[in-house]
């Protein structure tokens, strides 16, 4: 029978829309898009309404389900949150959420499992501060399309520090945070400046915050020192990201009482590999050596590969002060000049790093697979180790480019399965984001001497398949309840799932047009097509002038890769089932997925899945501020290199254009920093949205998104970690005062927000 010649009735469309609804019914904080309800709902379904869905081709599947969503969403059922993806309608009008404010002091909420933003008037934010967790009414009237809401309570303030700037107005102060989300300044009575002079760096602490005032008001806690020092600002940045600086007491004494000694007891619980071929590779600074490959030939010709992960779970215990702390931190921080860790040093460096020479604990994925990489067996399961060799990944890749070296026949090997799985990966969509990493050479004071960027090779990419391996098998362990032997047990358990959803199909359009100009074409008619087709786009960009602006863009248009345990795949990898096994020394949810692991292996019974969403709620939001911390201090590195090399040209790629100015990366150290529009003064510029470019009204000179320019620096503010570059033209900088106007301009600019804010604090 031809596809697309039956139609359901209408009882039959009815019991499919029931059907649907149950689906949100049964996760009211989850998103679906269509694909997504429809998998759901079609479990569900009797035969005869599948078998003529059967029968009927994709693109009028999609309308059948598309219209049963959008009748559900126009009788109030289902709310869109974003064009085509859809969420259960709240019951109440109070919902509580994190709160994320803008330097103009609006707010937006995001609730837990709803995508949509809710708009907060800065009128009615009540005192709210970024990271803040409020409970919010919801207003009968929309902001256009956007649910506006009012701050009805502060559940919980994120944070009540902050770093900035004091500015002295007679015998009070102000300080001027840092934090351009911290949309008012902090008022100080004179009494509790502790000594801090106008013009200082400091940690500022709210005391309160009394209804109706303009400011809160606060004391002093720390002096950092002058503006733009390495000491003053790295410490604001912790500051500002609410960064641990050291282990409670308690935790350290925990740490300090663990034992390093592994008892014969011990052995004799877990699978013994300490004789099998074992090795690290990681970067030639790390210290926490958390995972290990080992291989031997089976004498079938198959090779037994074994993915040894740190046993973290052994040593940190639920209830314990390591516990509540490694929770809290979730994850390991890595700033320039520093590592925050998760766990103390006793344990990430020492008694759970596996390091050479020394037996260690693990948990271990092993997997039996032929020469064509495929997985023949696995098991997983706590085990013991020895490892053999410490590799750098600079060592590891000149033994594969040359064959000669330290376990030259195991490398090779590795690197052959590692290039087969990396091919299926992409044969089946996965798409291919290659990262590069700026990194800096620092003096003994912490000033940046040199940038360079690491790009990831050969020894790089065969440590991230095996890792991919690890983890994905993991997961489809448990969430295809392999390991059940009834139909009792074939039942969803709760697990830590990292997921990533589907493009939202509006920034992948805009991105699709963008790659246009530049004459690359993406196809996005089906899910298939649509990964292949970025992956031949990210392979022909490569070597060409727009190649990082294209990748970045690219990465823009993906959505972003979050904790939950509420299953839908990891689109970027297209895997269907994906976890985070690999790194329990250094981010929490690993630690969860081997205690769940270890507990379904032993026959418990399913964990409570609210309290494992709320862990992996908290994974992500940590996650998303550490991310947010380290580029912080990124930026403020280069900044900082950068105002040492004023004098300089610079070739660079135009990354972004706005209606106020041009952003430029630079080729050599990807620092990125703006001309703005005022100083193109040979014309007058206007930004022409649609061609992502800005045009000379006289004389239609354009800048385009890609063009390479050459720039010098006007002025780079490192208390603000903002560039301002200048088109670079040989003719005219002699002929002009340019840099003695543009430092001039520099001296005052960093007071001008300082300036304007004291007038209007003389007003309070």
């Amino acid at each position: 029978m031809s596809k697309n010649n039956i139609r359901l009735n209408k009882t039959q469309l009815e019991l499919l829309k029931k059907e649907l609804l149950q689906v949100f019914i049964q996760h009211p904080r989850a998103t679906f898009n269509i694909k997504q309800a429809w998998r759901k709902a079609e479990m569900h379904l009797s035969d005869d309404i599948i078998s003529i869905l059967l029968h009927t081709d994709k693109k009028h599947l999609d309308q059948i389900i598309q219209q049963q969503l959008t009748e559900l969403y126009e009788s109030g059922e289902l709310l869109e949150v974003q064009p085509f993806r859809y969420k259960l309608l709240p019951v109440a009008r109070f919902i509580e959420g994190v709160i994320h404010m803008t330097a103009k002091g609006d707010g937006y909420v995001i609730n837990e499992g709803y995508e949509e933003d809710i708009h907060i008037p800065p009128h009615l934010t009540s005192n709210a501060l970024h990271g803040d967790f409020v409970r919010i009414s919801l207003l009968a009237h929309r902001d256009g399309k956007r649910q506006q809401g009012e701050v009805t309570e502060i559940l919980k303030r994120s944070r009540t520090q902050f770093a900035g700037t004091v500015q002295h107005s007679g015998n009070y102060a102000f300080v001027v945070c840092d934090d351009s989300k911290m949309h008012v300044d902090i008022f100080v009575p004179g009494k509790l400046l502790k000594g801090a002079r106008n013009g200082d760096k400091v940690i500022v602490e709210i005391t309160e915050w009394t209804e109706g005032a303009r400011n809160p008001n606060g004391e002093i806690v720390k002096v950092l020192g002058t503006p733009g020092e390495h000491f003053a600002e790295m410490n604001a940045i912790i500051v500002e990201y609410g960064l641990p600086e050291s282990f409670p007491e308690d935790v350290e004494e925990e740490a300090k009482a663990i034992s390093d000694k592994i008892s014969k007891d011990e052995i004799r619980k877990r699978r013994d590999f300490r004789k099998v071929t074992t090795f690290t590779i990681d970067p030639a600074d790390a210290k926490d050596f958390d995972d290990a490959l080992s291989i031997q030939q089976l004498a079938n010709g198959n090779w037994e590969i074994g993915v040894h992960i740190a046993d973290v779970s052994h040593y940190v215990k639920p209830g314990t002060a390591m516990e509540a702390e490694a929770y809290n931190r979730a994850t390991s921080i890595y700033l320039v000049d520093r590592v925050i860790p998760m766990l103390p040093e006793k344990l990430s460096n020492v008694v759970c790093s596996l390091r050479p020479g020394e037996e260690k604990l693990c948990y271990s994925a092993v997997f039996e697979m032929d020469k064509k990489a495929e997985v023949i067996n696995q098991w997983f399961g706590r085990t013991v180790i020895f490892s053999d060799r410490r590799f750098t990944y600079e060592e590891a890749q000149q033994i594969i480019e040359t064959g000669e070296g330290d376990f030259a026949k195991e490398l090779k090997t590795f690197h052959q399965l590692a290039v087969l799985l990396r091919k299926e990966r992409h044969r089946k969509g996965a798409i291919s984001f290659e990262k590069t990493e700026v990194k800096f050479r620092l003096d003994d004071k912490g000033n940046p001497t040199g940038i360079f960027l690491k790009e990831s090779k050969d020894s790089n990419k065969l440590i991230e398949e095996f890792m991919l391996l690890a983890n994905k098998k993991v997961a489809e362990f448990i969430g295809k309840n392999d390991s059940a032997k009834s139909k009792k047990e074939k039942q969803a358990k709760t697990f830590v799932y990292r997921i990533h959803d589907v493009p939202v199909e509006e920034k992948l359009n805009d991105f699709k047009t963008f790659a246009a100009q530049f004459g690359y074409r993406i196809k996005t008619t089906t899910d298939r097509e649509t990964p292949q087709s970025l992956n031949k786009m990210l392979k022909d960009v490569e070597g060409k002038k727009e190649q990082s602006m294209i990748e970045q863009l690219a990465i823009r248009s993906m959505a972003k890769a979050v904790y939950s345990t509420e299953n839908i795949g990891h689109y970027g990898l297209a895997f269907d089932y994906y976890t985070h096994f690999t790194s329990p020394i250094r981010r929490y949810p690993d630690v969860m997925v081997h205690r769940l692991l270890d507990l379904y292996l032993s026959g418990g019974q399913s964990a409570n899945q609210s309290e494992y969403q709320e862990k992996c709620r908290h994974s992500t939001e940590r996650e998303i501020n550490a991310a947010d911390a380290e580029r912080s201090s990124i930026k403020y590195k280069q900044v900082q290199y950068l105002s040492a090399r004023k004098d300089e040209i610079f070739k660079g790629v135009i990354s972004g254009v706005t209606e106020w100015g041009i952003y430029v990366e630079l080729e050599e150290n990807k620092c990125e920093g703006m001309i703005r529009l005022r100083d193109l003064n040979d014309d007058y510029y206007e930004f022409d949205q649609k061609n992502f470019c800005i045009v000379g009204h006289r004389t239609r000179k354009r800048f385009t998104l890609g063009d390479e320019v050459m720039v010098v620096i006007k002025s780079a503010d490192i208390v603000r970690k903002q560039v301002d570059f200048l088109l670079y033209d040989a003719t005219r900088l002699h002929e002009t005062n340019v840099f003695k106007r543009s430092d001039k301009k520099r001296s005052n600019s960093g007071h001008e927000k300082y300036r304007g804010k004291k007038s209007k604090h003389k007003k309070r």
